[in-house]
Formats: structure tokens, sequence, C-alpha cells
């Protein structure tokens, strides 16, 4: 099958992982795979099974602009690409450029599978500060990407929870959760690790891994540090990652700071994604700090399979859809001394688990994905 791919990201050179390098790596194992490439990121090139097209005209930085500028340039190309590549599927996952492909697309008769892998609107408002700013991009990326699954054949979505927002709002979408690599993913002994960080053993740490962006409240858990430390002097917050397109980072490094506490924060910068598991196996709590609230009400976060499948206890706000599946590694706060009662209860009580997440692999991901594109392509 010839497939073409137009992700939400800069495939190549983005820093971390989605869900679409992961099912479409594993697909194109199968398949001829060709992805579309915007020059968006900073990050190091990621080898890669895809035939990779080059889908920009202005290498702007900046993904705003970027994608606005380059938009007539995309629905050029993404004819040419269909058209001497005899594409047979086109997946879309993203909001103009899903746009410029889902028109070439219809004009070649080749069907289109929309992949929401995330509440797009929201998304996109979270990178301004702004809030009148915030709701004029929510209002105008809700209106495009109204139209994209208005003229898709067929819809995924990542959390039963956003399936049903679809149905809603008049959408009848597929649940294809997020996964983990279960081969890479497993439990390990993080001593090595540690040393590599100058964290002692009997530091106890409360790690987070991901981009460093406000959807995740990461400056709660360090304006909670204070406490934690009298509670016990040797807790550290372990922060593996990056901001990617804020200076959210950089206000929290400050932040920290201000608090007296900056010598017990560790900030590692993205790391290879190879490496993650060597990095949480250092961490004695993982934690997902979504936010804001209504996020939660759709989300199920990649890092819930991956600090799953390396047996560590996950505290999180509340995320119903990763409560629906549950597990006995969860623990659940909404308040600050809700978080700050379950880390001292997990520091007197530490805790460690197997779990088996074969039904999240990435393999079975693809499998339900190509499952998907026979049903499209006769």
């Amino acid at each position: 099958m010839k497939i073409l791919l137009v992700s939400s990201q800069d495939y190549i050179h983005h820093p971390v992982p989605s869900r679409h390098h992961n099912i479409f790596e594993e697909l194109a194992r199968r398949h001829e795979v060709h992805v579309a490439h915007f020059h968006v990121s900073r990050g190091a090139l990621r080898p890669t099974r895809l035939i990779v097209e080059e889908a920009t005209q202005f290498p702007v930085k900046s993904p705003l602009l970027h994608y606005t500028i380059n938009a007539p340039y995309h629905y050029h190309i993404f004819n040419k690409i269909i058209r001497e590549n005899h594409i047979e599927i086109v997946v879309a996952a993203h909001v103009l450029a899903g746009s410029a492909v889902i028109s070439a697309a219809k004009r070649h008769h080749v069907p289109v599978l929309f992949d929401l892998k995330d509440w797009f609107p929201d998304s996109a408002a979270a990178y301004f500060k702004n809030r009148y700013l915030a709701e004029l991009v929510r209002k105008g990326v809700w209106e495009i990407t109204r139209r994209n699954l208005s003229r898709s054949d067929r819809i995924t979505t990542v959390s039963p929870s956003l399936v049903d927002k679809l149905k809603g709002l008049g959408f009848s979408a597929e649940l294809v959760t997020n996964g983990v690599d279960t081969d890479l993913f497993v439990p390990h002994d993080g001593t090595e690790m540690r040393r590599m960080l100058g964290i002692d053993p009997d530091d106890f740490i409360i790690g987070f891994s991901g981009s460093i962006e406000r959807w995740y409240a990461i400056d709660e858990m360090i304006r909670a540090l204070p406490e934690l430390i009298r509670y016990r002097k040797n807790t550290r917050l372990l922060i593996i990652g990056g901001s990617l397109f804020t200076d959210y980072e950089g206000e929290l490094r400050l932040l920290a700071d201000s608090l007296g506490v900056s010598k017990h924060v560790i900030f590692t910068g993205t790391r290879p994604y190879a490496e993650l598991p060597r990095y949480i196996a250092c961490m004695d709590i993982c934690t997902i700090p979504l936010s804001p609230p209504q996020w939660g009400d759709i989300a199920l976060p990649n890092k819930f399979f991956e600090y799953s499948a390396c047996g560590k206890p996950i505290l999180m706000r509340p995320i119903p859809d990763v409560t629906r599946i549950g597990g006995q590694n969860l623990y659940v706060y909404r308040t600050r001394d809700e978080y700050l009662s379950q880390v001292k209860d997990l520091m007197d009580n530490p805790a460690g688990f197997k779990i088996n997440m074969k039904d999240y692999s990435w393999k079975e991901k693809a499998s339900q994905f190509e499952s998907l594109f026979s049903d499209l392509v006769i």
C-alpha cells in the first residue's frame, strides 16, 4: 500500500517522537510510506524508514507563520506527491497543511483518514498568553479542523473522551489510543544513571518526562518543593525534556531560583528517546501534571503508557481516560494539599510495579491502522 502522511509535526527534526513516528515507522516495514517534511523544529535529524518529501518553500521557524505562508505551496506539492507516487491513501493530522492535503486527495479521488491526535483548537491556543488572541486562534483553528473532519472519509482519535466529544459535534471517530514501545520501555536499574546525574542513592526523586510547555503545571510542583524538602531534605525534582516554542523552561528556572530550591531541581534538556527508560528508572514517582483541567477530560498521554511499562507509580491530575484503563500504579491529586499528601505517602511507602502493556504496544496500534486502511482502499 502507498501511504502519504501529513503529520502535525516536523517529522524528521522534532525532538520528541509522536504516535505518528511510532506507528508509521512500524507500517513502513510492510508498506511504502511517504511523509511531508516541514522545516519548523531545530532538533537533530531523525533516522526514518519513511520516504521524506520536502514540503517547505519558506523555512520560517514560527509554526503559525510557517504553515500560513506555505499553505499555497503545500497544495501544489501535495498534488505532485500524490500524482507522481500513485498514493493510495492519505493520513492527515494537521490543521492548515491538513486542509491542503485533503483538497489534493479529493482532486485525485484518494481516500483520507484524519487522525486527531489532540484537541487542536485548545493546543494551538495554549501557545498564546493573551487571552483574546488565544480565543481568536481557538475559534479559527476549530473552523479549519471542522472543515477537515467533514471532508475526511474516516476519523481516528486518541482517547474515548475525544471520540465522545466528536460525536457531540456530529462526527463519528474510531479509537486508536496512544501506546508504548514495549521492547524499549521496561523496568531498569537506575543506579548508574543516578550517579551520572549527581543524584545520591537516598535522594527521593519526583520526575517528569515530556515537553516543557504550559499545558503541564510543572511550576506548581516547583512551588511545592520547599514543603517537601522540609519533610524530607533530600527531595529533588528531575525534569526530562525541553520547551519547544515558548520560554516556559526559562520561567521554571527563575521560579526555582526565587524559591531557593534550584539545587533541588535537575533540568536535563531534551534527551534521546531511546535513553528515556534509563532516566525514568531514576524516578521514585513519575508525574503527569496536566493543566488546564479541561485538557484532562480528553487526554490520554503517551507518558502514562511509558511510565507504566517501566513499572513506576504515577502521580497525576485527574485524567478520566487514564483512570478508565486503570492500574494499581495510579495516584490522583486535585489540589496542592492532595499532591503533597500523595508524595509524602509514597516517600514513606515506596512502590514499584510490574505491568503488562502488550495490548498498548505500538505494533498493535500499527495493526489497527492497517485494518482501517484496508477498509478504505478498494
